[in-house]
Order: C-alpha cells, then sequence, then structure tokens
C-alpha cells in the first residue's frame, strides 16, 4: 500500500465518522459553506469521489441516495476510490486535469484528502462534533493551499481569506486562509 492509499484510508475514515455521529435532526443544519447545509457537504464530497473516477474514465458505482442515507452513500464512494488507490496499476492512471497531468493517486491526495479534512470541519461545524483538526494535518494543507494559487479563491472554491489576530493558533489561520471563520 502507498503512503497516498493509507493517508486517504485514514481521512475517509475520519469523515465517514463524523457522518456517522450526526444526529437526524441536524442534518438539515447551514454549514459554514454558504450553499450547503450538513447533507450537502456529505453530497458534495460523494460528487468529488465520482467525479475524479471519472477524470480516469473509471465510472462511480452510485447505488445508495445521499438524501436519505448520507453515511451508506459517502461509504459506498469511499470504498470505490480506496480500492482504487490499492491497486498500483489504477492508482497511476493518468489524466490532464486544471493543473497539468496528475495521476490518480496524486488527485486525490491533493484534492479530495483536502476535501475530507476542511468539509469534515465544516460538517463538524454545522453539526456541532469535535471540529478539531490534527496538527499535522494543519501543516500538510498549509502546503497544499500554496501549490493552489489564486486558483483556491475563484468562485465556488474558497471564499475570501478573512482576516485573524496576528497570535491566532494554526487550524484558525488556516481555515481564515479559506474564508472560514473559526
Amino acid at each position: 500500500m502507498s503512503e497516498i492509499a493509507d493517508r486517504y484510508r485514514r481521512l475517509s475514515g475520519d469523515f465517514i465518522h463524523k457522518v456517522s455521529q450526526v444526529s437526524p435532526e441536524r442534518w438539515g443544519a447551514q454549514s459554514p459553506c454558504d450553499d450547503w447545509a450538513a447533507r450537502g457537504v456529505v453530497a458534495h464530497i460523494v460528487d468529488v469521489h465520482g467525479l475524479f473516477l471519472g477524470l480516469v474514465g473509471r465510472p462511480f458505482e452510485r447505488t445508495v441516495d445521499v438524501e436519505r442515507d448520507p453515511l451508506s452513500a459517502v461509504r459506498e464512494a469511499a470504498t470505490q476510490v480506496q480500492a482504487d488507490l490499492d491497486n498500483p496499476e489504477r492508482a497511476g492512471a493518468e489524466f490532464d486535469g486544471f493543473f497539468g497531468r496528475m495521476t490518480f493517486e496524486g488527485a486525490i491526495d491533493r484534492f479530495v484528502c483536502f476535501d475530507l479534512v476542511i468539509h469534515g470541519w465544516d460538517l463538524a461545524r454545522a453539526t456541532g462534533l469535535d471540529d478539531s483538526i490534527a496538527p499535522a494535518e494543519i501543516a500538510r494543507l498549509q502546503t497544499t493551499i500554496e501549490g493552489f494559487g489564486d486558483a483556491l479563491h475563484q468562485s465556488g472554491v474558497c471564499g475570501p481569506p478573512v482576516a485573524v489576530a496576528a497570535d491566532a493558533d494554526d487550524q484558525t489561520t488556516l481555515l481564515a486562509r479559506l474564508g472560514r471563520h473559526a
């Protein structure tokens, strides 16, 4: 198994755990993402999995509706992506994307793992769960967003940066760079 496959397994597991902890009455709670309630955050994560499978010509075998069963839907998506990451040939499949030529595993690591952490925070914030991000992930994501450049703040990606105090902690600073108020 690769380091990326292992990281994805851990981060998707963390996200799935958060989804499993959402109480039924909180699914309609507004998330920090203006356009999404909590269920919409999960729908986005599921859709992104399908998008990246499609970029390498693989179908996303969706059998579960996020509206009816968000937990099973995200598990289904994660299982399919994990299977491809665990297969070296599939993990190494290449495609031409917005940031140039990438492998499937490289794109999952750069984009989907980013989404799992940040939208995991969004989901936790919306539903009253623990919204702390591991320090190692904060450091990794700070490096990742440097590579996004101006694309990070294009319409539909992240909001404009939010001002924070000079002594703000690393998580607050990271989230502020992504347009989120911690």
